[in-house]
């Protein structure tokens, strides 16, 4: 079948956090984008929740499934090759499964994608206009990490970790050809293999940089506190193994594996 948009959602233990009756919203009024649930190794009943969700919504939803966890970074990587190899796609995109950016945001951020434009994403900027609540020992933390980011970059990006990013179909195929160094800091890489393919002065022109009109934090996080420490060493590793410029197609010869 033919989507103008994917929306490839990891999905880990969220079966007390996934709200169905959203999704199937916004099922009946985009029938020309597809959803792709990716069961990251859960214990609870998600995948249970999953199939039931397809079930009724067959040709909309499509659902992965591995008995171990894999990782963010793999999940997210998984649902875009597999979406790739099986649908006709004009876009794709990644969303965290709470929510915290809604399905109706990334739709309006995949609008940004053009003949000029491959790559659009959110930030999490406070402006007069949105409503962006995070709570302050997240946003702290985020501040900090997201300055050494750019630092480590060279780029003037506001919020490199937001959890929506839309790839114009081409893209995606060079993004997510090989694994991610990092389980979690990913999006780091992305940007990174970004730079290889396209060089960093062409930032400005092939990608976006979009302000959400809202975000709100969720109570939990995926993410485990004791990752804190092994960050550090995990953008280390990153910017050590992307220090030199490299070919897209030579790239699995120069990445360190997680």
């Amino acid at each position: 079948m033919n989507f103008k948009l994917a929306i490839i959602i990891p999905c880990f233990n969220e079966f007390e956090r996934l709200n169905t009756e959203t999704y199937k919203h916004f099922i009946t009024v985009h029938e020309e984008v597809l959803l792709c649930f990716v069961n990251d190794g859960s214990n609870d009943s998600t995948i249970q929740l999953l199939n039931e969700f397809k079930e009724r919504f067959p040709n909309q939803i499509f659902v992965i499934d591995y008995a171990e966890n894999q990782g963010k970074s793999e999940a997210v990587r998984i649902g875009f090759t597999t979406c790739l190899s099986t649908f006709k796609l004009e876009k794709l995109a990644y969303l965290d499964a709470d929510l915290s950016t809604t399905l109706e945001e990334c739709v309006s951020i995949s609008q940004q994608i053009s003949t000029k434009v491959c790559f659009a994403f959110g930030s999490r900027i406070l402006t007069l206009n949105s409503d962006i609540r995070r709570k302050p020992y997240r946003f702290l933390i985020g501040r900090i990490i997201a300055t050494l980011i750019s630092k480590q970059l060279k780029l003037n990006v506001y919020d490199t970790q937001c959890g929506c990013k839309v790839f114009d179909e081409s893209l995606a195929k060079d993004i997510f050809k090989k694994e991610f160094i990092s389980r979690w800091l990913f999006d780091v890489e992305i940007f990174h293999r970004l730079m290889n393919i396209h060089g960093r002065n062409q930032l400005k022109d092939i990608a976006r940089e979009i302000p959400l009109k809202s975000w709100i934090d969720t109570d939990d996080s995926k993410v485990p506190f004791s990752y804190f420490f092994k960050l550090w060493y995990d953008l280390y590793v990153i910017g050590k193994t992307y220090k030199t410029p490299l070919k897209t197609k030579n790239i699995e010869n120069e990445i360190l594996l997680k």
